[in-house]
């Protein structure tokens, strides 16, 4: 596992960034396992001003969002499929038909799962998973306890999720129980992982993932075990990390 500490949330975007678009220069046929939330925004406007300047690529690149509510259609402003094209795909030349976000009205979730993990493997698997984190400690919406062998499934979000995601509807009440989420396999079988984290309030999660026991309970662990792991986190967000991790690049 890399931990890179960066100065501020601006600079973890531009490094982050530059991991995504050096992925796309070396293989313009990559398949990018994607994120949302507060956090990636940056890193996306940053890709898209990238495209913008210098024509960084994506025709050729395949995307798989992480996961998306149950219960949002992709046109309800508070979907994973309205964030991902106004956040990104609106703005870059990747095609609509390379793009792969659980279908949040689906009749059959069983088999909507089932078929997101084919596509997955039909892509030739995914070559670099983007990643946030959870003020519990879980990455996609795989909450504490989740079995670390779960596939892409449908999972009831904890309420200490509900309440952190409840900013962006009109209050807690208006915020989906249930999402399609890929598991904790699909993600671990990317080769390369890159997890995102900024802010205070996501210290004590960051230090349990990085350096605590790999455990359910704290879902972001397991990518202490995995190949090819890096962790992005601003000052803040590795304020509870040893001292030795606070600044620069360090391999665990």
């Amino acid at each position: 596992m890399r931990i890179i500490t960066t100065e501020s949330y601006q600079a973890l975007s531009l490094e982050a960034a530059k991991i995504v678009a050096g992925q796309i220069y070396l293989k313009p046929t990559s398949v990018l396992g994607l994120t949302t939330g507060s956090t990636p925004e940056g890193m996306y406007g940053k890709l898209v001003a990238v495209h913008e300047a210098i024509g960084l690529d994506f025709s050729e690149v395949t995307t798989f969002n992480l996961d998306e509510y149950l219960g949002l259609g992709a046109d309800d402003p508070q979907s994973y499929h309205h964030f991902m094209q106004t956040h990104l795909f609106d703005h870059i030349n990747v095609r609509p038909e390379n793009i792969h976000i659980p279908d949040g009205l689906a009749q059959d979730v069983t088999g909507e799962c089932r078929a997101y993990d084919a596509a997955i493997r039909a892509a030739g698997g995914i070559d670099l998973q983007l990643l946030g984190i959870g003020r519990n400690a879980h990455i996609g919406f795989n909450e504490p306890d989740v079995k670390f062998e779960a596939t892409t499934h449908k999972v009831r979000l904890d309420d200490e999720t509900i309440q952190a995601n409840a900013r962006f509807f009109e209050d807690e009440n208006a915020v989906p129980r249930y999402a399609i989420s890929m598991g904790i396999k699909t993600i671990m079988l990317a080769r390369r992982v890159v997890l995102l984290a900024s802010g205070w309030e996501k210290a004590e999660a960051v230090k349990r993932a990085v350096l605590g026991t790999v455990s359910p309970a704290t879902p972001a662990s397991i990518l202490q075990l995995h190949q090819d792991a890096t962790i992005i986190v601003d000052s803040a967000a590795a304020s509870l990390l040893p001292e030795k991790f606070q600044h620069g690049t360090h391999e665990i």
